[in-house]
């Protein structure tokens, strides 16, 4: 029989598996409040691999003590079993150790294939770009209406040629405040976990679903960001047609491992420029954060704390 407190983590990661990410995924307010969504995103990431690692963990460990932390001390210092260990607490600790091993190693192999393929980019791009008329930007001599920024150490934002010449000089300005909020709030951090969890998990749908989402709400809070920038009658309606132009032209241009204007939810971002959705209240805001806070507390402390 699990404990209770293995099975409370186990209970936990099932909700975290599916029913709370579909639940965010179709919620109306994330789109209100892109960063806040953002943030209770990763706390369903850290929290589900938390409760999952951690029923393993503390199923497999119950009969060396009473806690977590007991029980991983009388393993460390060679304190034989209080209990005795059956098979499932051998099985239980190896699929623990597979498993954040996975994670873990997923996480690494994503941050290092993505770090390599943005640098091969940048140093294919710096061959062939120019210094552009905007601050800070490269020009690309490309027909289609391209706009990205590739994040990094060094970062790099280029335009194309055709993105110069199909756009005014309001929709250009909307287009690179756009990208410098991707790279001034470091946006490709955001994304990492859940290009990782989709990786590790691939036939879980709450990857996909998550990854998705994160990805959609990543755009909303550039456009927030560069709308909070941007001069001028109607930036909204500017960076809608903005966005307009590039998605039209896009195509396959952009670099794998780029963050572009076109980067996903285009359909519903110039929906949200067009018709803005009215802010969260400062109530709902406090109560989103809340819970965030709380999915990361209840593994937490069920994980410190003395078994139930």
């Amino acid at each position: 029989m699990l404990p209770a407190t293995a099975a409370a983590l186990a209970v936990l990661t099932a909700l975290l598996a599916w029913p709370v990410p579909a639940l965010l995924a179709r919620a109306g307010w994330p789109r209100r409040d892109p960063l806040v969504a953002l943030v209770c995103w990763q706390a369903i990431g850290l929290a589900g691999g938390l409760s999952i690692i951690g029923a393993l963990l503390v199923h497999g460990l119950a009969p060396w003590g009473h806690s977590l932390p007991e029980a991983g001390w009388s393993v460390l210092t060679g304190h034989p079993a209080a209990d005795p260990v059956r098979g499932d607490h051998w099985v239980t600790l190896t699929l623990a150790a597979v498993l954040a091993s996975e994670l873990v190693g997923v996480l690494l192999l994503s941050w290092l294939r993505t770090a390599r393929t943005r640098r091969r980019h940048r140093e294919l791009l710096e061959l062939v770009v120019r210094p552009a008329a905007v601050p800070d930007a490269r020009l690309l001599e490309h027909p289609a209406p391209v706009a990205f920024c590739i994040p990094g150490a060094r970062p790099l934002l280029v335009l194309s040629s055709g993105m110069v010449a199909e756009l005014d000089a309001d929709q250009l300005a909307a287009v690179v405040a756009h990208e410098r909020a991707h790279l001034r709030e470091h946006h490709h951090l955001y994304l990492l976990p859940f290009v990782a969890w989709e990786a590790a998990l691939p036939v879980l749908p709450a990857a996909a679903r998550a990854h998705a989402a994160v990805r959609a709400l990543v755009e909303m809070r550039a456009d927030d960001v560069a709308l909070g920038s941007l001069g001028g009658a109607a930036p909204r309606r500017t960076l809608a047609q903005a966005i307009v132009v590039a998605a039209g032209g896009a195509g396959g241009a952009v670099p794998s491992g780029a963050l572009a204007v076109t980067g996903g939810a285009v359909g519903a971002r110039v929906r949200r420029l067009l018709e803005p959705p009215s802010p969260l209240p400062g109530w709902a805001r406090a109560a989103a954060l809340l819970s965030a806070g709380l999915l990361l507390l209840v593994p937490t402390a069920l994980l410190l704390l003395p078994a139930l």
